[in-house]
Order: structure tokens, then sequence, then C-alpha cells
């Protein structure tokens, strides 16, 4: 799970100053406040980490990635080249992580349950985008790579942090101090390092956890892909929904064929469920229809239909001839219980068309599987409605405040600013930003004076 974040000079932001996160992080605001930029730079990441290119530091992506941010100076603050891209990362793991002494026999040097990474990029003059350093943190030390004053030649050191007395140095073999070459991608160290150096092969197992937080990231965008009359399944077997949902039916197949289900609710006796019993229980908990199943149109084919009845009177029609929010809210819940568990999902706008009722039950569905699925959710939305019903939860302590971690992003003199909700025990956001959800008292004092002039006016 992602625990904390901290961005310098990315996009519109200046700095985030730290942005902790819990087990759903919902970001607010209006348009172009920043929002999704926070969201971009996780999946900046994400896309990097799963370039097939170990010598480009960042991939800026293209049509076909989760996003194409174009080049540096793009997405650098106020596209000035000179600054430099910081951002730090903390993430705690579902597993205690040991680092085995090679020096003696099972015997752990380094171990723990959290983690942080930081690093620093540039561009030169000419172009070319390189790391200035990078770090881990693990068990109260810093791992550091750092690049030689003007030359593309790195160093490491090992940094004892918070009072650690822990003593530990890298150890170079007899011979030359040869200089390590530049870092793989943004994140990890070059290969060379564990033959300049007798004790440093666990670096390699750190850029592993990195490479698996990011592994579990799964992104859901905003714009979702229209419903089919039929879909095609010849048994692919999805990571997840794709980032228009175009791969929801996929997934719900799979699960079925695979036959997984998950608990619901504590202690002995939990009732387990399939993917697809849980989304056709989400889809009439939230009202919008009575039966939900995908079947095949024809035996021994490959092609599916998904069929619906709006009532339990109603007949059978298929997904195209419905309202579009059935098949807009289908990937977002589909997603939250397809994923593996301790998976972190970005989703934004998840509202999308839906009702301002839908919008409220969305609530219920992250914290149904926040708690059974036991996954990180981080969302961006402008949805009142979702955050009112997430307020209520607090307060009827179906959710606690300490799982909530919510924020208001927000612009000034061409920066954007980040502010936490301070939500208390009871629900009550005790800062509330003026005018979060527009100005309703306004509309209405509006409104009742304009009825008060045209009766007065006759």
């Amino acid at each position: 799970m992602i625990t904390k974040l901290k961005i310098d000079n990315f996009k519109s932001w200046r700095s985030t100053g730290d942005i902790h996160f819990s087990k759903l992080t919902g970001f607010f605001g209006t348009n172009s406040s920043g929002k999704t930029s926070l969201l971009q730079h996780l999946l900046l990441l994400k896309q990097t980490t799963e370039s097939s290119d170990r010598s480009q530091v960042l991939d800026f992506g293209n049509e076909k990635s989760y996003l194409e941010l174009g080049t540096f100076k793009d997405i650098i603050f106020n596209h000035n080249i000179e600054e430099t891209l910081g951002f730090e990362i903390e993430w705690q793991l579902e597993e205690p992580f040991k680092i085995l002494d090679p020096g003696k026999k099972n015997a752990a040097l380094f171990s723990g349950k959290n983690l942080g990474f930081n690093a620093n990029i540039k561009q030169t003059p000419q172009g070319r985008v390189y790391v200035e350093d990078l770090s881990y943190k693990f068990d109260d030390y810093r791992f550091r790579m750092k690049k030689k004053k003007d030359r593309d030649a790195y160093n490491i050191s090992a940094e004892a942090m918070n009072g650690n007395e822990k003593e530990f140095g890298f150890k170079r073999p007899q011979g030359r101090a040869w200089d390590l070459p530049v870092p793989i991608k943004f994140y990890g160290f070059p290969d060379q390092v564990k033959a300049y150096y007798l004790n440093a092969g666990f670096l390699s197992d750190l850029q592993l956890k990195f490479e698996e937080l990011f592994a579990g990231v799964y992104y859901l965008g905003p714009l979702r892909d229209y419903p089919k009359r039929q879909y095609i399944w010849a048994g692919a077997q999805p990571a997840d929904m794709g980032r228009r949902g175009e791969r929801v039916i996929d997934a719900i197949l799979v699960s079925r064929e695979r036959g997984e289900k998950i608990s619901r609710g504590r202690g002995r006796g939990r009732k387990r469920f399939t993917v697809e019993e849980y989304v056709a229980y989400w889809l009439k908990e939230l009202g919008l229809i009575d039966e939900f199943k995908v079947h095949k149109i024809e035996k021994g084919g490959n092609l599916y239909r998904v069929s619906l009845k709006l009532t339990p009177r109603s007949p059978e029609v298929i997904i195209t001839d419905v309202g579009f929010g059935v098949s807009q809210i289908l990937p977002v819940i589909t997603l939250c219980y397809y994923v593996p568990a301790g998976s972190t999902l970005i989703i934004e706008q998840p509202e999308i068309h839906l009702h301002p009722k839908v919008q409220a039950g969305l609530a219920d569905v992250f914290i149904d599987a926040i708690e059974n699925k036991n996954i990180q959710i981080i969302l961006e939305s402008h949805s009142e409605h979702l955050l009112k019903r997430l307020q209520r939860r607090i307060a009827e302590q179906g959710f606690s405040s300490e799982s909530a971690a919510l924020y208001f992003c927000k612009t000034s003199r061409g920066k954007s600013n980040l502010e936490k909700l301070d939500v208390d025990e009871y629900g009550n956001i005790r800062n509330w930003p003026e005018n979060f959800f527009g100005d309703e008292m306004g509309e209405l004092t509006a409104m009742s004076q304009a009825i008060q002039r045209r009766k007065t006016n006759g």
C-alpha cells in the first residue's frame, strides 16, 4: 500500500508537500486544479517500470500507454528545463521483508515492512534526461546512488538514518575503484554494482520491490467504452479492465472459469461470492437493475451477450438497450473485486454518467472492496454525493476516519495547492473549503431574490 508521496516541479505543482495516503485516498477540487496530475505522476512511474527500454529514464508514453505526456519540457513546472523533477514515495509491504547478511548464515542484515524511494531527474541543455540521484530507504538506512560532477559516472553510499547505530558500508574488492555507469531507468542500480562491490547484491532486491509495487497498481480512466451488443472472448486473461474498461467482460468470464470466490464479512461461516455475483449484487443494490448475467449466444461459440432485467417482472434486454450508466459503472465494480488482494487501484471520476443516488452508493462499493478484497483505492472525483456518503459511513462507524485520506486541490497564481480535509470521527469536515462544490447557498439566495422581484413587479 502506498503510504506517502511528495512531488516537486511536476506540471502545475511546484511542490505537493507530503501527501499521506490511506486505504481510500480521494482528491477533489475544481477543473484544472492539479488533481489529475497527481494520478498521472503515479502512472508515469508505472509505465516506466513496465517499459522494455532500460536506458529510458522516464517513459512519457504514446497513444497506447496509460498516458501520453510529451517531453520533459511538457511535464516540468513552468516548462523550465533547468528545474529538477523530484519525487519521494513510501509504501508498506503485506509481509515483512528481510535482507540476509551474506557473511552470516540466515542472519538478517535489514528487515521491515516499510520502504521508500526518492529520485531527482534533470535534463541537459541538449535535451537528454538523466538521473541526478536516486535512493531507497529501508530499516533506517538510505542506499543512495549519486551522479559525479560533470560526468556520467556514479557512486553509491549507505547512510544511517534516525540515529541508527547499525554499522554498514559497501565494500569494494581489491583493485581499481571503477565508477558506476548510469542507472537503469530512474530507479535501478546498474548490473555492474554486484561486480564492483562485495556486499551490494541486495540492491536488486530493493529494485524488485519497487517494480512489484507498481505491478500491483491498476488504472481505470474517466472515459469508458460504450456497451456492445455482443462480446468475443477467446480465453484471454486480462490483468485489469483496460484504461477504458474495454476488457471488463473478459475479466468476468475468466474469473468465472477460475471459480474464484471472495469472502464477505467477518468471522466463521462467511459467505463467498464470485466476481460476477458481486457485480450482480451491487448493480441491484445501487438500484440500476434487478438481474445481471453474461451468457454464451450459441453453444460452442465464443460470442457472449450481457443480459439484464430492470425489475423482477421486466423482460430481459441486452446492455445496449438500457441506460448508459450500467456500462459505465460495470468496469469500476468489476475492477474492485477482480484484482489480487493487496492491489492499489487508481480510478478517475468513477461517478461519470451516474445518477446522484448511484454516485453515493459508489462509496459503499469502495468500502466493501477495501474491507473484503484488501485493496487500496486512489480516486479523483467531483462528486459531492460520493463524499457525503463516505462521511455518513464514518459517522455510522462503518468506516474509520483514519482509513480515509481526503484532499482538496486548488490553484493560485499558476500553482496548484493541496489542502488535506480534516475529517473527525463523526465524519465532519472541520476545514471545509469555501464553495467546495459550488455556492449552493448563493444559488438559493439568488433564486429567492428573483422570485421576490417577479412577484413584486407583477
